[in-house]
């Protein structure tokens, strides 16, 4: 009895993963938009209502710029950038930051503008890529010790 066909998945060539993961190796920039809208939508799924991620009147009266998004929002879109440059969400097996600014979000269309990069720093005995992040919000550093491991060459 014939075998059935099953269809390979094209794989990255173990070369280029390699190269990615090469110590030095830089992630591309990648930009998120961050709206009100969007922080409407992460209140209602995490439970976070806490006036200051929806009400500018509340965020100025305890000292903030204004809205600002949520910590773990922000962190959320660091592990998302990671992940699709891994090319796997499962190849991050670790992931950290400190909060060291907020981020500020305009009540317009526009939003505000989260950019990440990263790069590959080291290795472990494991053979996990390090990677250390950059968050940064119109020019300001948002997340401290910014920090991942990557399974190298995906899942």
């Amino acid at each position: 009895m014939a075998r059935p066909k099953v269809e390979q998945i094209e794989k990255e060539p173990e070369a280029v993963a390699g190269q990615r993961f090469a110590i030095g190796s830089q992630m591309p920039a990648r930009t998120f938009r961050v709206t009100r809208a969007d922080l409407v939508r992460y209140a209602g799924a995490s439970g976070d209502f806490n006036p200051i991620h929806w009400n500018d009147r509340f965020a100025t009266e305890v000292g903030l710029p204004g809205v600002i998004a949520h910590g773990m929002y922000t962190m959320a879109l660091g592990a998302q950038a990671v992940a699709e440059w891994a090319g796997d969400p499962t190849a991050v097996v670790e992931y950290g930051v400190r909060f060291t600014k907020p981020v500020p979000v305009p009540n317009d269309d526009l939003g505000a503008e989260v950019v990440f990069t990263a790069v590959v720093k080291g290795h472990t005995d494991s053979g996990y890529a390090q990677l250390d992040l950059t968050a940064s919000c119109a020019g300001e550093k948002v997340l401290g010790q910014a920090r991942a491991l990557v399974r190298a060459g995906g899942g």
